[in-house]
Order: structure tokens, then C-alpha cells, then sequence
């Protein structure tokens, strides 16, 4: 009998990698640790996803359908993976809920965490109300309420959105760069310009990075069209008159302090690993990187491939990731946890 590929993780990737197996016949079983699918998109109620502009609701929400009408894909939530050994081909996974799954191959899309803005307290959050995170600002907007200062309920008239909270961070530990920030920022910022047209919106970085088509269609656009303003710049801290919030640092392109009011701050948050990669290296007995995402070998070989023969990873657990790209990696793994399943996977490689 043929033997379902383990997909551990629901989010973008796996959903992605689950239809995949699919179309070409192969059975999967769908671990998630959570009560629904969808993963942080859904979670956390992104508005407009980029590069699309579709809502994350009607994107992602349209592949969770998909996977939940697929009779080739079990889904087992609320479920975690307590247990995992074997060989290629001949894989047991020992369930939270009890159960076994006799698996082929083993996907993890285990996503990613939000970086907790609390370990950036001189920047305001967690002191001040109005000092808020690009995911709150993404709930205010796809609720339909709009983008409100959470203190009093009024609509901002000058807004902070300050880079890289929680990336390239060596004081923090955070070295990498979160890779989506600058253009999901560039993006919230002409919404809210969109919402609230009489609001002045403000980004602070020390680099941008829109890499791609994303410096056109988002970097340019948001100062050419939607008229937002970039500052570059170092912060020292995020303080308040009682008032309004006032962002205290240098502009580093003239060399002079700067300090400006503002009714709103909003902390563009990086991606951290995922707080269980500990466990789920334990469980899987996969390497982890240096900066605690999931391990992988190069793409050149095989795709996907981690430390354990077998075992694949793809998306944002790998490390920071956009969703096109985490659909992207989990159709490739896909295809090398078949290859694997099958005892076909040397072959696929050379």
C-alpha cells in the first residue's frame, strides 16, 4: 500500500504542499498544532497580502478550502507530532492525539514567530498604547474598522512606522534580516494613506530593501503616488508628552538629531524562528541553523532536503520568507518527499 506523505504544519507551505501531492495522486496526512488552518496569515488577520493585493482572508482562506474538500488529504488538528522514527519509505509518526501515521516522507512547514516587541522597550511598546505592531495595524485594517489609535479611538493624523524591530539587531540577537518588513511596511503605509488621506505617513530606515519588482511597485509608488516619507535614520527611543508619542534619534544623512511627534508608532516586527524548532529538532532529529530555523541542505541537490534522509522543509521555516516563495519551496519539497517515499529519491537528485 501506498504510504501518505507527513506534512507537519498548515500554513501557506503546507497547504501548498498537501494540493501538490495531490494532483499527482499522492495521499498526505496534514499535522497541525492549532484549531484551524491557514497559518499566520489567518492568524493574525493580515489584510492585503503582496505582491497579489488580495485579501490574506480570500487567498489563503481560498487554499484551505481547497485542502479541506481534497479526500486525499487527512488533517489532524489541534495535533502535534510527539514522536518520529524510521527510514525513508517506512516512516512512524507517533501523534499528541494518540494515533500513528505509517508515512513515506515527512514535510515540515512549520513557519515561523512574530519577534515580540517587548524585548525593544525603549521604543515604546508595551509603555505607550499608541505604539503598535505592523500585525496590529494589518487586524485594524482587514477588520473593516480602520486604522485607529488603540489609546482613545481617534484617527491618526501622523504615523511612525519604524524598520526593522527585531532584525538586524546584533544587541537582541537578531543578525538576519527578515526579508518582507520593508516591503509589507511600504504596503500598510499607502493603505493607510488610502483610509485616511489627510494622515502623514512616515517610514524610518537604515536600509530599504523592496528587492525585485517590489522597489517599483512599492518603494516608489508609496513616495510618488501616496506621497509617505522616508527618513533614514538611527532611533534612540520612543517617549510621550502626555500627548503624542515622540520619536527621538539621528538622521543619518545630514548628521542631526531629530525628534517629531507623532499620534501613532507602529513597530514593522521581524520573523523569528518558530518558538517549538527545539522540539521539532528533537522530534525529527533534524539540524538546526546557527540562528535556530530549520536546517537545509543546498537546493542544488535535492530540494528541500534537511540533515535527515527524508525529512524536507520548506517556507518561512527555513528562515524569513515571503508567501509566493514558501508556496513555491513547499511544491519542490513536495516533489522530493515523493522521490523519497518511492525510493526514487538518488535518482531525482543526479
Amino acid at each position: 500500500m501506498t504510504k501518505p506523505i507527513l506534512i507537519v504544519g498548515g500554513g501557506p507551505a503546507g497547504l501548498a504542499a498537501a494540493h501538490a501531492l495531490s494532483t499527482v495522486g499522492r495521499s498526505s496526512v496534514l499535522v497541525e498544532k492549532t484549531a484551524i488552518l491557514g497559518g499566520a496569515p489567518i492568524h493574525s488577520g493580515y489584510a492585503k497580502l503582496v505582491p497579489s493585493g488580495r485579501w490574506a482572508k480570500d487567498a489563503i482562506g481560498s487554499m484551505v478550502t481547497r485542502v479541506e474538500s481534497n479526500p486525499s488529504v487527512t488533517r489532524k488538528l489541534g495535533t502535534t507530532v510527539s514522536r518520529f522514527s524510521g527510514t525513508p519509505g517506512n516512516f512512524i509518526a507517533e501523534l499528541s492525539d494518540g494515533s500513528r501515521v505509517e508515512a513515506g516522507a515527512a514535510l515540515l512547514t512549520t513557519g515561523f514567530t512574530h519577534f515580540d516587541s517587548v524585548n525593544k522597550p525603549e521604543w515604546g511598546f508595551g509603555l505607550f498604547p499608541d505604539v503598535v505592531t505592523t500585525t496590529q495595524v494589518e487586524q485594524m485594517i482587514s477588520s473593516g474598522q480602520g486604522v485607529r489609535c488603540p489609546s482613545d479611538g481617534r484617527k491618526p493624523k501622523r504615523v511612525a512606522i519604524l524598520l526593522c524591530v527585531g532584525s538586524r539587531d546584533r544587541q537582541i540577537g537578531r543578525e538576519w534580516c527578515s526579508k518582507i518588513c520593508c516591503t509589507v511596511s511600504a504596503n500598510l503605509a499607502m493603505e493607510i494613506r488610502e483610509e485616511l488621506p489627510d494622515c502623514h505617513v512616515y517610514i524610518y530606515y537604515m536600509d530599504i530593501r523592496t528587492f525585485g519588482h517590489y522597489e517599483t511597485d512599492y518603494y516608489w509608488r508609496s513616495q510618488e503616488e501616496f506621497k509617505v516619507k522616508y527618513i533614514k535614520a538611527r532611533i534612540a527611543e520612543v517617549t510621550g508628552d502626555g500627548r503624542q508619542l515622540i520619536v527621538k534619534g539621528e538622521d543619518t544623512l545630514v548628521k542631526r538629531p531629530i525628534t517629531i511627534p507623532f499620534d501613532m508608532v507602529v513597530h514593522a516586527i521581524g520573523m523569528d524562528p518558530n518558538v517549538d524548532n527545539m522540539t521539532i529538532s528533537a522530534v525529527f532529529d533534524v539540524e538546526l541553523h546557527k540562528h535556530g530555523y530549520i536546517a537545509r541542505k543546498d537546493t542544488y541537490g535535492i530540494m528541500g532536503a534537511t540533515s535527515r534522509p527524508g525529512v524536507f522543509v520548506a517556507g518561512a521555516a527555513i528562515g524569513p520568507e515571503t508567501i509566493d516563495d514558501s508556496i513555491a519551496q513547499a511544491n519542490g519539497a513536495a516533489l522530493s518527499a515523493l522521490a523519497a517515499a518511492e525510493g526514487r529519491l538518488l535518482e531525482a537528485a543526479e
